[in-house]
């Protein structure tokens, strides 16, 4: 059997770091393709597995491979509490840009708009993947496949199509974008097809994205109440979609 040690530090910089036992659930339960997966006690993590998630711990089985508390923490810097980490093979860009531009669409397409926080962006992925969206859109610079965005998710960039694209680069559909001067979300029914766009967590949409909006929506608020987290604001626009739109049950 190949030193697994040896093939993470050969695998590293092109893949995408699993941090954690819910990355690497989440990651296998999608399909993700995991070259080497390590733990400092094999033994627990296949418990949990079997207590959490029954449906992978065949997987798991397989694929885990114990090596000693120095070689992980050398591995992974700052390891997760449940002491498993993984690399996979990130889905392709064509393969993301295909399912991000497939119509009709059944689920909208989550728009990140310039988004600043690694944290808040991988919520988002999550939220996006518990409410079978389309797929999760960036534009800025930051990297949605950042190991902290990833981490932030629990490996769910698996379950959804996790692109970075330029505002011209947009899939095609109505652009729906949360602003403060916006109609109330409240009257409006969110088709299947849109783009939810969000702005920054600081400066809000750019004027580029908001000139592209097809409608402009606002989330009810409490006044003087400065505003909501991303997440939140994502989180409240998909239940608001999947409560007057046709999201699956």
């Amino acid at each position: 059997m190949n030193d697994p040690v040896r093939v993470w530090r050969q695998l590293f910089d092109d893949s995408v770091l699993l941090d954690g036992f819910h990355a690497l659930k989440h990651a296998v339960r999608f399909g993700a393709r995991v070259p080497v997966a390590v733990t400092t006690d094999r033994r627990a993590v296949l418990e949990l597995a079997g207590e959490l998630a029954p449906d992978v711990r065949a997987a798991l089985d397989g694929l885990l491979t114990e090596v000693p508390q120095t070689a992980f923490t050398a591995l992974v810097p700052r390891p997760h509490p449940t002491s498993v980490a993984a690399l996979a093979v990130r889905p392709s860009r064509a393969a993301n840009l295909e399912a991000l531009a497939r119509v009709p669409r059944t689920a909208p397409v989550i728009v990140l708009d310039n988004p600043r926080n690694l944290g808040n962006a991988g919520a988002v992925i999550r939220l996006a993947a518990g409410f079978g969206a389309t797929g999760v859109v960036t534009t800025g610079t930051l990297d949605p496949w950042h190991p902290t965005v990833v981490r932030g998710g629990a490996g769910l960039h698996f379950a959804t199509a996790v692109e970075r694209l330029t505002a011209d680069e947009l899939p095609a559909g109505p652009v729906f974008a949360l602003d403060p001067e916006g109609e109330d979300i409240r009257g409006t029914k969110l088709p299947d097809d849109a783009l939810l766009a969000f702005g920054s967590e600081r400066s809000g949409l750019s004027a580029e994205l908001r000139s592209r909006a097809d409608h402009l929506v606002s989330l009810p608020m409490r006044p003087q109440v400065s505003s909501y987290n991303l997440a939140t604001s994502v989180a409240m626009t998909l239940f608001h979609w999947s409560a007057t739109g046709d999201a699956p049950a």
